[in-house]
């Protein structure tokens, strides 16, 4: 591929390493997007029927935030960083420098389609790589737009975007880029990893899953499902973060019911389907899938569809974990509850399905939190909250297993982007010999070992 030989040509010059060309680059993309706001906001009104506000603080404010935290932080953290040196290797001094990569290959999806590219892209550029970026077909006008952008902003020896469909992606894994960061589901996920151990190329895959929302009986049951309405609904629904399903304890299964319902008509209104605030899904093949799964639900509030707007209410679904709405992650606006009665039985179910990529839990017991932090694995998460461990960039963002390998966001990003290269310096003013106390001396190793 002839891109990807001139990014290796530009990226060998060294330019790409230096701080300054990095700092005004991340300020000269920080401008573009501000510049272009109102476009971007226009481009995600036409894929996903997003609102301005929505959009916004979704999807441009993060990002703006990213770069302003990279502007003010790069210098110190792509600084070498000494570590400890062990007695035995006295007159010797170690370091960590930080390299990037060389050429990378960013893969973005659909549901968040400005962002999702964007904010993987920061950490590549600070960290010192070329970059080719694989924008997703299904969100047309935005990845349009994101694509106008880059080709503003950089050479496409430098920064790279390309759009086409999937046979794009799949020909350029079959290409040797020294890392690749996936964002999308499991089942790409699998090929994007298989495509990359073909080349060894290390790789990053954000992914998702069922995500769990726990909810017990000391839980503020209107502010629970206040939260739990906000974050599941968000974009609707089609976020990999968003709670998937809810397990309420027994007790206060009808309240918490009531109050979703009662939220969801402050957040979308009576009619959901003809508020032109209300998020869209992406396209047919998705808007027909998640009707599929509404036919073969027991629908308890909401759920009703328009084909020709490719909405989906919302809707609260009563569930059991072996329903056809259980198999997979839902991805869309239908939300089943299940109820419980002892967290032990919660605790054993969830520790047989796949690590998900968030979990949150709403309790005000301590003991609860604890055992639900300690016995159960996911990317992260929130207690009381849904989503919002995604707004700090102090926070690394990724998965576990089923969920992802790898993660970003913040610092988290700039360490995603490059190698740690080990070094240890060696005075040339004395010397120790090592080899002949390895070989020829008595060592008391029990002594020796005993601490």
């Amino acid at each position: 591929m002839d891109i990807l030989e001139k990014q290796r040509k530009f990226f060998n010059t060294g330019k790409t390493r230096d701080l300054n060309f990095k700092l005004n680059i991340l300020k000269n993309l920080k401008k573009a997007i501000l510049n272009n706001t109102d476009v971007i906001l226009e481009a995600l009104k036409q894929d996903l029927n997003k609102s301005r506000n929505e959009a916004f603080f979704s999807e441009i404010y993060p990002v703006i935030e990213e770069i302003n935290l990279f502007i003010k932080n790069l210098k110190k953290w792509e600084k070498p960083k000494k570590v400890k040196t062990p007695l035995i290797l006295f007159s010797s001094k170690s370091f960590i420098y930080n390299e990037p990569y060389g050429v990378v290959l960013i893969i973005s999806p659909w549901n968040y389609p400005f962002q999702l590219p964007i904010m993987p892209l920061i950490g590549a550029i600070a960290a010192g790589n070329c970059a080719i970026l694989k924008l997703s077909e299904y969100s047309i006008a935005t990845s349009d737009v994101v694509a106008k952008i880059l080709k503003d902003v950089f050479e496409e020896q430098y920064i790279c975007p390309v759009l086409g469909r999937a046979e794009a992606a799949q020909n350029l894994l079959k290409e040797n880029f020294d890392y690749i960061f996936y964002t999308g589901n499991s089942i790409i996920g699998k090929k994007v990893m298989m495509a990359a151990s073909d080349n060894l190329t290390p790789i990053t895959l954000e992914l998702g899953g069922k995500s769990p929302c726990i909810v017990d009986k000391t839980a503020n049951v209107d502010l629970s499902a206040k939260r739990i309405a906000s974050g599941k609904f968000l974009n609707s629904g089609q976020t990999c973060v968003a709670p998937d399903f809810i397990l309420v304890q027994k007790s206060v299964t009808n309240e918490l019911k009531e109050k979703l319902k009662k939220y969801i008509v402050e957040f979308f209104g009576e009619e959901p389907l003809k508020n032109d605030n209300y998020p869209s899904i992406i396209n047919e093949r998705h808007f027909n899938r998640l009707n599929n799964l509404i036919q073969k639900s027991n629908i308890i509030y909401g759920g009703k569809t328009d084909f020709e707007t490719l909405k989906i209410e919302p809707a609260l679904i009563s569930a059991n974990f072996d329903d056809e709405v259980m198999k997979d992650e839902i991805f869309g606006p239908l939300l089943p509850i299940i109820e419980y009665e002892k967290i032990n039985e919660v605790i054993l179910k969830l520790k047989t399905m796949p690590k998900p990529l968030a979990l949150y839990c709403f309790t005000q017991d301590k003991i609860f939190e604890k055992n639900i932090l300690k016995e159960l694995s996911f990317g992260g998460g929130c207690i009381n909250e849904t989503m919002m461990h995604l707004m700090n960039s102090n926070l690394p963002f990724g998965g576990v297993g089923y969920s992802g390998i790898g993660a970003y966001h913040g610092k988290a990003s700039y360490d995603t982007f490059t190698h740690k290269k080990s070094i240890l310096r060696k005075s040339n003013f004395l010397y120790f010999p090592y080899y002949s106390i390895m070989t020829k001396s008595k060592i008391d190793f029990a002594k020796l070992l005993k601490k």
